[in-house]
């Protein structure tokens, strides 16, 4: 996959502190700016799963990071969420870019949604992991 983003979005463990990806990404990379998208977020057990959802208030809040070298970087990450042809199909999760909300107005940021059917999944409901 071509990498021409140089954003990523993050809104569940790898914003966890005690998380060897979550200090991998903050290592090789630098906060940017709080941001949301439009989606629904799950709890899917022991981690979150977001999906895109045009409901007018559902929204999934997060943080942008600033990758430094993001074909290195985001090869790591992909490991970390099962994304690629190396793992069982269709992924968990996948990688994709989407429209983030800033402060500053929007950007197009890498995010990884979940990919299986969230039916009976809880929701949660605030939007955010944290």
């Amino acid at each position: 996959m071509e990498v021409y983003c140089q954003y990523l979005f993050v809104y569940g463990t790898l914003l966890d502190e005690s998380n060897p990806y979550g200090v991998y990404l903050k290592e090789n990379s630098r906060y940017h700016a709080e941001g949301r998208f439009k989606g629904k977020l799950f709890n899917i057990g022991n981690y979150p799963g977001a999906v895109t959802h045009q409901a007018p208030d559902a929204f999934v809040f997060g943080s942008v990071f600033l990758i430094n070298n993001p074909e290195t970087v985001l090869k790591e990450l992909d490991d970390y969420e099962g994304f690629g042809d190396d793992f069982a199909q269709p992924n968990e999760f996948v990688r994709e870019l989407a429209t983030i909300d800033t402060e500053g107005g929007t950007l197009n940021c890498w995010i990884y949604l979940y990919n299986y059917p969230v039916g009976g999944l809880p929701v949660i409901e605030s939007g955010s992991y944290r």
